[in-house]
């Protein structure tokens, strides 16, 4: 898919990151605080969650963002949209992480 196909929106942003071994709990911490403030209140995002893996084995974590459309990514994020934005302090947290982008196909439906 083309990113013009996914210009209609709507968007999940979806961050995957290998916490350093220990971190993982200190960096879902992180994500309420920190990367919440990263897309709380920007145009075109519609919500925010974030997670560790349920088994608690490894260290992955997950921050998953709701987007109008790719053009308000686009806006957030720059020209590196593509790209993990990685906030000061992520660093010492961090092993690997890469960024994904879905474009959500007409019927999704979320409650909680």
């Amino acid at each position: 898919m083309r990113d013009d196909d996914m210009a209609g929106g709507p968007i999940l942003r979806f961050f995957e990151a290998r916490a350093k071994p220990g971190r993982s709990d200190v960096l879902v911490a992180k994500f309420s605080e920190v990367s919440a403030a990263v897309v709380v209140g920007e145009p075109g995002n519609h919500g925010y969650f974030f997670g560790a893996n349920v088994t608690r084995q490894g260290e992955d974590v997950v921050f998953a963002s709701l987007w109008a459309n790719l053009d308000a990514i686009r806006t957030r994020f720059g020209a590196d949209w593509r790209e993990s934005y990685m906030p000061d302090g992520y660093d010492d947290l961090i092993e690997a992480c890469r960024v994904r982008h879905f474009h959500l196909a007409d019927g999704w439906h979320v409650t909680i």
